[in-house]
């Protein structure tokens, strides 16, 4: 076996295994991080295919009085972890920022990144999820629940206002 070919099947043979290791689940207790966001073990993982406001971001309820939507979602969220541990993650993905993306669950089995959504603390980001959290969002917008109580701005434009750049939501 030549040199070259001996290079290519192990670094072939080490992608596969940083691959594989990547699927594996990530089960513990979950600290919250903000909205969208969780640390298990000292690995953050952002929740696929949803977007929760901003820890700084502000959002009105019906009567126009402000409260700190991104604050409040945390909170519920941390609170609804807190009911049953511990969590379990199904990896997805890497993101950009090299964080671990993944769709996570309760022990009792509730999909967490589900009732962010259908709670109305975090919107169905289509760009990610191809829609798979569209009726959960349809349900929280008709129960005006969480952030559908009021007004908001959606926490990818709210981003990018505040960075002064465009939204790519």
């Amino acid at each position: 076996m030549n040199w070259h070919r001996s290079i290519g099947i192990t670094l072939a043979l080490l992608l596969f295994a940083h691959s594989a290791f990547a699927a594996e689940p990530i089960t513990g207790r979950a600290t919250v991080i903000d909205g969208d966001t969780i640390e298990i073990r000292g690995e953050r993982i952002r929740l696929h295919g949803v977007d929760a406001p901003e820890s700084w971001q502000i959002c009105e309820n019906a009567d126009g009085s402000s409260y700190r939507c991104g604050r409040e979602a945390a909170q519920k969220l941390d609170r609804f972890l807190a009911e049953s541990r511990p969590a379990r993650c199904q990896f997805v993905q890497r993101d950009r920022y090299k964080r671990f993306v993944g769709v996570c669950f309760r022990a009792d089995g509730r999909d967490v990144n589900h009732w962010l959504v259908q709670s109305g603390y975090a919107v169905d980001w289509t760009r990610y999820s191809n829609g798979v959290y569209a009726n959960a969002q349809e349900l929280a917008r008709s129960h005006r629940a969480g952030i559908w109580r009021g007004d908001f701005e959606l926490p990818c434009n709210a981003r990018a206002a505040r960075a002064k750049r465009e939204a790519s939501c």
